[in-house]
């Protein structure tokens, strides 16, 4: 099935609890927001996270400035992570390897990840919001949202800690094996990295079903 067009002009100016209120309305206390960080990356793993956000006044405020990860800088990220973690009620991080994304390809992965996040949580959540994500082998009832990251201050939360814990594994990567700059593109598909690429030959951290070379 297509994806669905979103009319652009209709997303608010940053990330609001919108669809929070709606499903807070509805009896949903314990909404857990999913984001990942990852998918078009030639090495290191597929990173999701889940938030679940508390019902409580000046939560917007309090949050302000957290919106989608691919819009922040470093230090506004590296910034609202623990605080979005002091916030939250309960947040989980999944990752799924390379090897596993070679083996079962990425969106399968994608929500490989996702699950372990789920189970990484100290509070099972009652209703699952995700950036226009199904998770069909998660028993929670869910909704997916076309750029839930620039729609719902719950995934946007999510979508920072995905980033910061992917960056956090990639630089810690490039440690155990230097020569790729893993650190600075975060295993992305740059003309660094490429070269690189073509320089050292693939390693255990890319995804060798990936073609790297394009």
């Amino acid at each position: 099935m297509p994806r669905k067009k979103l009319d652009i002009s209709t997303l608010p100016k940053s990330p609001d609890l919108k669809i929070e209120k709606r499903l807070w309305k509805k009896g949903y206390i314990h909404l857990g927001g999913i984001d990942e960080a990852g998918r078009g990356a030639l090495a290191g793993p597929v990173t999701a996270a889940v938030v679940i956000l508390p019902n409580m006044p000046r939560l917007k405020k309090k949050l302000a400035g957290v919106r989608d990860s691919k819009e922040m800088t470093i230090k506004e990220r590296n910034h609202l992570e623990p605080l979005i973690k002091e916030i939250a009620l309960s947040w989980g991080i999944g990752f799924a390897s390379p090897a596993e994304i070679d083996e079962i390809g990425i969106l399968p992965a994608t929500k490989l990840a996702a699950k372990r996040a789920v189970e990484a949580l100290s509070l099972t959540p009652d209703y699952l919001i995700t950036d226009y994500l199904h998770l069909p082998d998660i028993d929670i009832p869910q909704e997916k949202f076309i750029k839930g990251d620039m729609r719902s201050l719950t995934i946007a939360a999510a979508s920072v800690l995905a980033k910061t814990a992917r960056d956090t594994e990639m630089c810690l990567l490039d440690e155990q094996v230097p020569g790729y700059g893993l650190s600075r593109h975060k295993g992305y598909g740059t003309k660094q990295h490429r070269e690189a690429i073509q320089k050292l030959g693939k390693s255990y951290v890319h995804r060798q079903s990936f073609n790297l070379k394009k």
